[in-house]
């Protein structure tokens, strides 16, 4: 069976699959286009130039357009778990099926697709992100039945209150910042642990428990808080970051513990699922047998889920046979390299000049799906001095609060961080054990490492291991290749304009290595 699959609006993206394997899942951001772009007509021929044959179902997954209460659905809508069409229509002249289940369907069928576990283990899945907030029973026979709701719009009153203390949001603006989430997240990190006093249980009581429409539209409501416009980096501000974040977190584990029954594995997704921190709480919680979280599991993840929905209602197959590598091949369009000597990659080279303090652009294969930068479209670095920390945050063009997240060798991870459990798409926290390695460690002493195997991805692995030859260890910093507020860099000439506007030291590309001719500025 061959589906291929839409996702529209936020995050938008396009997937095919065909006999129950992920061929692509091409997303709009990617290619240096904006964070979270929706589909356009370039993104639609550029993928089909990849579809090898006419798709037998063409899935649409479910989303909502237009401002506030006049809102339509696209397919099946955001909300329901049992929102779920199919239909037959005429493509491009032949006669398919079309398919079309909620978002919220979505979330659960892709973490469910994508998992370890075999097809008819019994499951919970969460999913929390910008709107839903819920657990759901995935059963022996893949149907869903959602638990209960737990709190609404989790992500947009986890991003508020960054956007209540930042002088640079406008107070009568009504829509909250997408990247700002993870902005909380590392500034969490920086709060004094404790309970919550009787200011910031004020505050965060009126965040959680209002009605969502009244937060933040706009932020002035709240102009006469103590913490309006405070500045996200002032103390008082990350203490209540810290706070605010293990409330949210608290309401969900409390439902959990009274509702869920312990020793089945958990799936979690939706944009929630990118805060390490809290994968990590529900791993180390007890309470359940294993967690999964997809590399996608914010709405990069939807399409894949809603053409895992689609297989299951045709075939009865709810499980995926994929690669974390399904993004779009590199484009070599035409790029001035006069600037450059290029040489054979030569992996012990490279190394050294790592070792050395020299930040190198790393690109082979296809891109990676879903946010997180995992050695195919990446900046790679030492991790042996603090410095490489604030180069690297200038170059993102990234406040100083944000962390820098290491790549490991995976049987090297019990040297360096705690637990040495695999992790290889960078989704959970570990505490570090070594002081050589500040790059890369957190404020809290904490990393959220990606560990590598030789078997998926080969030459980051031989890269390490080289790179441990020279220094004793098997890591290195890894953030992603990007502009900023674009998604990663995926042709030549956009690489090349990005190495000279920040000063990188060279670039790898596939088998050639790219030396700048001229040393960095100082």
């Amino acid at each position: 069976m061959k589906i291929l699959s839409f996702k529209a609006g936020h995050d938008g993206h396009i997937v095919y699959v065909r006999d129950s394997e992920l061929i692509f899942s091409f997303e709009a951001e990617k290619d240096s286009k904006a964070r979270y772009a929706g589909l356009s007509p370039e993104h639609y021929l550029r993928a089909f130039e990849y579809v090898p044959d006419f798709p037998d179902v063409v899935a649409l997954s479910g989303w909502f357009e237009g401002p506030g209460d006049v809102r339509t659905s696209v397919g099946s809508g955001y909300y329901g778990i049992d929102a779920v069409s199919s239909t037959d229509q005429t493509f491009l002249g032949r006669k398919i099926k079309t398919f079309s289940s909620s978002h919220e369907r979505a979330h659960v069928m892709c973490s469910y697709g994508l998992s370890p576990w075999p097809q008819g283990q019994p499951c919970y899945a969460l999913v929390y992100e910008g709107n839903i907030g819920a657990f759901y029973y995935v059963d022996s026979e893949v149907r869903i039945h959602k638990i209960g709701d737990v709190l609404s719009y989790p992500g947009r009153r986890y991003a508020f209150l960054y956007a209540l203390a930042d002088p640079k949001y406008a107070p009568d603006r009504t829509t909250l910042r997408a990247e700002d989430p993870g902005k909380l997240m590392a500034l969490a990190a920086y709060g004094r642990a404790g309970t919550a006093s009787p200011q910031q249980r004020e505050l965060i009581d009126i965040v959680l428990n209002a009605d969502v429409e009244s937060i933040p539209n706009p932020k002035a409501h709240l102009s006469n808080s103590p913490y309006f416009n405070i500045g996200v980096e002032s103390q008082e501000f990350k203490d209540l970051a810290r706070v605010h974040s293990e409330e949210i977190l608290r309401r969900f584990m409390d439902y959990a513990k009274e509702n869920l029954q312990t020793g089945l594995p958990l799936l979690i997704s939706g944009g929630c699922g990118l805060n390490c921190d809290w994968n990590s709480a529900w791993r180390s919680s007890g309470q359940f047998s294993d967690v999964f979280v997809p590399p996608c599991t914010n709405d990069m993840g939807a399409g894949i889920g809603t053409a895992i929905d689609a297989m299951h209602f045709y075939s009865g197959e709810a499980k995926l046979r994929w690669n974390v590598y399904a993004g779009e091949e590199f484009l070599f369009d035409d790029a001035d390299l006069s600037a450059f000597e290029a040489t054979p990659l030569d992996y012990q080279h490279i190394a050294k000049c790592l070792h050395n303090g020299d930040v190198l652009a790393w690109v082979q294969g296809r891109c990676e799906i879903g946010p997180r930068a995992l050695g195919n479209r990446s900046l790679l670095a030492s991790a042996s001095s603090a410095d490489m920390r604030i180069r690297l945050n200038r170059i993102k063009n990234r406040e100083m609060f944000r962390p820098i997240a290491p790549v490991c060798l995976e049987e090297d991870l019990s040297k360096l961080f705690s637990p040495a459990t695999a992790s290889p798409y960078m989704l959970f926290f570990q505490e570090v054990l070594s002081d050589t390695i500040p790059a890369v460690t957190h404020v809290d002493g904490t990393a959220r490492s990606q560990s590598v195997t030789e078997e998926q991805n080969p030459a980051l692995h031989r890269l390490l291991s080289e790179f441990k030859t020279i220094s004793g260890l098997g890591v290195l910093c890894n953030t992603s290749l990007n502009f900023s507020g674009a998604g990663f860099i995926n042709r030549l000439s956009d690489l090349v304009r990005y190495v000279y506007e920040h000063d990188i030291d060279g670039f790898v590309v596939a088998s050639t290595f790219y030396r700048r001719r001229l040393p960095r500025k100082l």
